[in-house]
């Protein structure tokens, strides 16, 4: 019986000694919405929870996604009892327990196994484990990949970013974009370097954690790497290309931009994918979900940073304008425009900035 059950989805469990945080449920049940398309457009779901912690999301993979078989992997023997009291509610032939580091668990499974979803929980940064999963998951299958290294993916550490990440990287008002793009950027290197490409499923960002979900699929032909240029004079943002760098201005002030880079500049979502996830959180009666995929649905093309409400306010030396106002005021002048689930006062729209404030000006 277990002790002080918690209970997630259809998983009745217990935290013991692990690492557990409630608040990350939204992470958590986007995966299972992936995992479980997945399975209904496949047919099979052979799914590696590599740092498993108590064991919740190897339950729910299995109890919501429906997995075939898991394998569910955490490098503290102290886990021990508390997992197997958790997954003993699974049919015993449907996982796999073991306690091996990452790294041992993914050198072992390249060669013997392979998997349609990885997914990589890991603190920190991803960076050390990316290739041993990428070598692990089938052609096609799904690689989840999470970073908790905010100063880092936000810009507040360049040097560790170079470092760790092969970018460099500056703080600005849509940095935390910029760390999910980082991590899809990062993604796409390691895989380039093993003959294959990523595609972007979704990008969640919650707090301090970044998520995203990448499928793996064989060499496209596209570099989706490039730069963010802002400037802190006026606000403005712009894509830079590689071959761009040296002429890299603000077309308002002139001044050299602040670059950030080089990161994933395509997509952040794709639509199709979270469509059918948001279709499968409606039959499951999650509204809070729905929501949320019919953002990232809007905000999955636009380009690849916002604007916040507090930012225009500032810089244009008046009231904070109404996010919804300015979105409805800048699509009745034929701008695209939407919200970002990234920051709850923000939009993002293909207006410059100037354009924006001009508008915000006249509300």
């Amino acid at each position: 019986m277990l002790k002080s059950p918690n209970l997630e989805g259809k998983a009745l469990f217990s935290v013991g000694p692990a690492f557990f945080r409630p608040s990350s449920r939204p992470a958590r049940d986007l995966g299972i919405l992936a995992a479980a398309v997945y399975r209904q457009q496949m047919g099979h779901l052979r799914l590696l929870d590599v740092m498993t912690g108590c064991g919740v999301r190897s339950q729910r993979y299995t109890l919501e996604s429906n997995a075939d078989w898991i394998w569910a992997n955490d490098a503290n023997p102290d886990m021990a009892k508390v997992l197997t009291d958790n997954l003993s509610q699974l049919p015993p032939e449907r996982y796999q327990l073991s306690y091996h580091s990452a790294a041992q668990l993914l050198h072992e499974c390249h060669h013997h196994e392979s998997f349609d979803f990885i997914d990589l929980d890991s603190f920190g940064l991803p960076t050390p484990f990316l290739q041993g999963c990428l070598q692990t998951v089938k052609l096609g299958g799904l690689l989840y990949i999470t970073g908790t290294d905010s100063r880092t993916l936000a810009g507040h550490n360049p040097k560790h970013s170079q470092r760790l990440l092969g970018a460099w990287v500056r703080s600005h008002p849509a940095a935390h974009e910029q760390g999910l793009r980082l991590l899809l950027g990062i993604c796409w290197q390691q895989a380039q370097a093993l003959g294959r490409d990523i595609q972007p499923i979704f990008s969640y960002f919650q707090g301090q954690i970044y998520r995203v979900l990448v499928q793996v699929t064989s060499p496209q032909p596209q570099n989706g790497l490039g730069f963010i240029g802002y400037c802190h004079h006026c606000g403005h943002y712009q894509t830079v290309s590689w071959e761009k760098l040296s002429r890299a201005t603000c077309p308002n002030q002139g001044p050299p931009l602040t670059l950030s880079g080089p990161m994933w500049l395509g997509p952040l979502h794709d639509p199709t994918w979270v469509a059918s996830m948001e279709q499968l959180a409606e039959d499951w009666g999650w509204s809070d979900r729905v929501q949320l995929l019919q953002i990232m649905q809007a905000e999955a093309l636009m380009p690849p940073y916002f604007y916040s409400v507090a930012d225009i306010g500032r810089r244009g030396k008046m009231d904070i304008p109404k996010r919804d106002r300015m979105i409805a005021q800048l699509q009745g002048q034929g701008y695209q425009a939407s919200l970002t689930h990234i920051n709850p006062q923000a939009f993002k729209t293909d207006a410059l900035f100037h354009d924006c404030l001009a508008i915000a000006a006249n509300l």
